[in-house]
């Protein structure tokens, strides 16, 4: 496979994602990024945690949507991540739940 043709595959993969996103995001009520990842989902919660004087969080979402091209399944029951790393939970607006249209 050349570069170009995986750039072009690539660039297929974004596009379908992004229209997965925009079929799904209405059914969700947070958005949740962390340093890896993009998440959809409808409960979230986030606990910081400390051992051995470090401090890291402890996200837990249930009915989620991961943004991540190269996964098969995309949604899951429930998905908990730690990190080191910032989390930001936004909870989504009506208005930013309609996506824009094509």
């Amino acid at each position: 496979m050349s570069a170009e043709e995986l750039e072009k595959y690539e660039t297929e993969m974004e596009l379908t994602l992004y229209r997965e996103y925009r079929d799904v995001v209405s059914i969700f009520k947070y958005v949740v990024e962390t340093d890896r990842r993009f998440y959809l989902c409808n409960q979230v919660d986030v606990r910081a945690r400390t051992e051995n004087g470090d401090v890291f969080f402890e996200v837990s979402m249930t009915d989620a949507w991961v943004w991540d091209m190269y996964r098969p399944a995309r949604f899951a029951k429930s998905v908990k991540v730690l990190t080191f790393k910032d989390v930001n939970v936004e909870e989504l607006s009506v208005q930013e739940i309609e996506p824009p249209k094509d």
